[in-house]
């Protein structure tokens, strides 16, 4: 896994570094939660899907046993950007500036 981790980090280097190779802007997101994209559209343990890669083409896998929680998983529930939370809570959304609400 770490040898993996080392590979994709080095691959976003190379593509930032070399203009015209941008990412779509949902795999930028996947990787900026440290998710991974995988082909197939359930992610293998400990990974749980969180969004699109590639257009849309593949899954983004983010890894549960990371400090990267989903909103439910955390006992919250994602609400648009125009709603006012009354209490916030610490958890991933996967729609694109979403906030993760305890109460609302």
């Amino acid at each position: 896994m770490k040898l993996f981790s080392c590979f994709m980090l080095l691959l976003l280097f190379l593509l930032q570094v070399v203009p015209g190779l941008d990412l779509p802007k949902d795999t930028l997101r996947c990787v900026g939660y440290h998710g991974f994209c995988f082909r197939s559209k359930s992610c293998p343990r400990p990974f749980a899907a969180f969004g699109t890669c590639a257009w849309r083409q593949k899954t983004c896998c983010v890894d549960t046993t990371s400090n990267f929680h989903s909103c439910q998983d955390e006992g919250g529930h994602c609400v648009p950007p125009q709603i006012k939370c009354l209490q916030e809570q610490v958890g991933l959304c996967p729609q694109r500036e979403w906030k993760c609400c305890t109460e609302v």
